[in-house]
């Protein structure tokens, strides 16, 4: 039992990173896309090298869609006059952590449990 939290303590930035993202696409009303990030959780418990893969390729492909929204977002409020510096700080941020996060798999305990030696 101390194994399975301690490799679930691991994990939190990648299920915080892949829910925030099926909460980007519900908000953005795009149902098939939420159903990728759930399917993804459920790979989390698949020890298998390919499914960290899956994973780890899924979180680099969300940030870039953080880029992307963000740029839009900001094509939209310059086009209204609002500012958009936070915005591109906040949605910069979200981005780069949904994309680190996949780095938690690098960690031995990962490694040992996903075996991926």
């Amino acid at each position: 039992m101390k194994n399975f939290f301690s490799v679930f303590g691991r994990l939190i930035p990648v299920v915080l990173s892949l829910l925030i993202l099926g909460a980007h696409f519900s908000r953005m009303n795009r149902d098939l896309l939420v159903v990728l990030p759930v399917i993804l959780l459920g790979l989390l418990f698949v020890r298998r090298a390919w499914s960290v893969r899956v994973i780890q390729g899924a979180l680099i492909l969300g940030g870039f869609e953080w880029v992307r929204s963000m740029l839009g977002y900001i094509s939209a409020r310059q086009e209204t006059g609002e500012d958009w510096t936070r915005l591109a700080i906040i949605l910069s941020v979200v981005g780069l952590l949904t994309i680190l996060s996949g780095l938690v798999f690098f960690s031995k305990k990962l490694k040992a449990h996903y075996r991926l030696n």
